[in-house]
């Protein structure tokens, strides 16, 4: 979905719209724990998501030079 620029409300909206579909733990787990990594710049790098001390899968975040969210990626562990 592409939000025009200054739309924060939508762009919040979208992307937790985005996030909420590939954030989805498989069947049988729940999300007991998120571990979250930081790149230099201080924008989020990973994020982790665990049932218990198993790790579910991890989200990577990749940033455009300006500073918005190019792309959310995820791997199933």
């Amino acid at each position: 979905m592409a939000v025009p620029y200054g739309r924060y409300e939508e762009s919040f909206k979208a992307i937790h719209s985005a996030l909420s579909q590939i954030t989805v733990p498989p069947p049988g787990k729940r999300i007991t724990k998120q571990e979250l990594t930081w790149n230099a710049d201080g924008s989020l790098a990973t994020l982790k998501a665990y049932d218990g001390a198993t790790l579910l899968f991890t989200l990577t975040f990749v940033w455009n030079a300006d500073g918005t969210l190019k792309e959310v990626g995820r791997t199933d562990a």
